[in-house]
C-alpha cells in the first residue's frame, strides 16, 4: 500500500508538519505536482488524519495534567459517556481500556480547584461509579509520531 517514497514523506512530515511542499518534494526527490498528488491520496485514504500545532500549555495557565481512569457500572451508558467527553474541552484524549476501569482520559486544567470541578462533573455522568486520578509531575516523552 505504501512505497518507500510515501514512507519517507510521512517520516519527514512527522518530524516537522510545517515542512513546505517544495522543500518536501526536493528532500524526497519528487516534482511538486507528484508530491501533492501523493499527499492528497494519503489524506483521502485516511493515512494522514490531520496537521496539528502543539501549544505550550503553561502559556495558557494549564498547569495540571492528569490521567483519569473511569470505572463504569456497565457498558449501557457508553454512548452517553462518549457524548459527554466530546463536549468537555478539558479532556484532550479518551481511550476505552481493558484492565482497571473502562476508560482513561488525559485532561488539562488550570489548578486543583478546576480539577476538582472536572472530576465532580465526570462523576455525575450516568453510569460512572468512580474515578481514579493520577497527576503528572513531569513529562519525559510526549509525541504524536509513530514508528513506520
Amino acid at each position: 500500500m505504501l512505497d518507500n517514497l510515501d514512507i519517507s514523506m510521512l517520516k519527514k512530515l512527522q518530524e516537522n508538519g510545517r515542512t513546505k511542499r517544495g522543500e518536501l518534494a526536493d528532500a524526497i526527490g519528487l516534482s511538486l505536482p507528484s508530491l501533492s498528488e501523493r499527499l492528497k491520496k494519503l489524506e483521502d485514504n485516511g493515512i494522514i488524519e490531520g496537521y496539528y500545532t502543539k501549544l505550550n500549555r503553561h502559556i495558557f495557565n494549564l498547569d495540571i495534567m492528569a490521567f483519569i481512569v473511569v470505572i463504569m457500572d456497565s457498558s449501557k451508558n457508553y454512548e452517553k459517556l462518549t457524548d459527554h467527553v466530546k463536549k468537555t474541552p478539558e479532556i484532550l484524549e479518551c481511550h476505552a481500556i481493558l484492565g482497571e476501569g473502562s476508560h482513561i482520559m488525559k485532561a488539562l486544567v488550570k489548578d486543583t480547584k478546576s480539577l476538582e470541578q472536572l472530576l465532580s462533573k465526570i462523576q455525575s455522568w450516568p453510569g460512572v461509579n468512580r474515578t481514579v486520578t493520577n497527576f503528572v509531575l513531569s513529562t519525559i516523552k510526549e509525541t504524536t509520531s509513530i514508528n513506520i
